[in-house]
């Protein structure tokens, strides 16, 4: 099975876990934080949502340069939006993971602000880190922010202590 294949089945089943998720956020309570330091709830849901469409900037795209245009954060002020964005970017991830060479995964992807360099790596280290872990990382942020405001949690990967 190729390096696309393996991802793409990785990615179908951990976007459907990351839905479930999404699907509970209660946007009434988009402004808890749990630590002063924290992002918002609904910040953070939309911060899992838009990781799905980062495949584009990590593996079709050569680098990322904080330098250029500024950062507009999404706003979701619903479930629908936050859902909309996820699936989106799904669809368009398994677009490019169907119609990119394995060959592209061996290319070096950098990471910058101007002529600071961040760090150069191979894209096949950076979508495993950027577009995979990442969201991990924040999706168990999401659902320690929604333990905490006593919604029930979904199957991510087996039974949950609401389930």
């Amino acid at each position: 099975m190729s390096l696309n294949q393996r991802l793409l089945a990785e990615i179908k089943a951990e976007a459907a876990a990351t839905r479930r998720l999404l699907e509970r956020v209660p946007f009434e309570k988009s402004d808890f934080k749990p630590h002063e330091k924290s992002m918002s709830l609904g910040r953070l849901a939309t911060h899992v949502a838009e990781i799905a469409d980062w495949w584009d900037v990590c593996l079709v795209q050569h680098e990322l340069d904080f330098s250029g245009e500024g950062f507009v954060a999404t706003v979701c002020n619903s479930t629908a939006d936050l859902l909309a964005i996820h699936d989106k970017g799904v669809a368009a991830t398994e677009k490019i993971l169907l119609e990119t060479p394995e060959s592209e995964f061996l290319n070096p992807w950098t990471m910058r602000n101007g002529e600071q360099i961040y760090y150069t790596a191979p894209k096949s280290d950076i979508v495993r880190t950027w577009c995979l872990n990442h969201l991990y990382h924040h999706r168990g942020q999401l659902t320690v922010y929604l333990r905490l405001l006593d919604v029930a949690l979904p199957s991510i990967y087996g039974p949950t202590a609401d389930m």
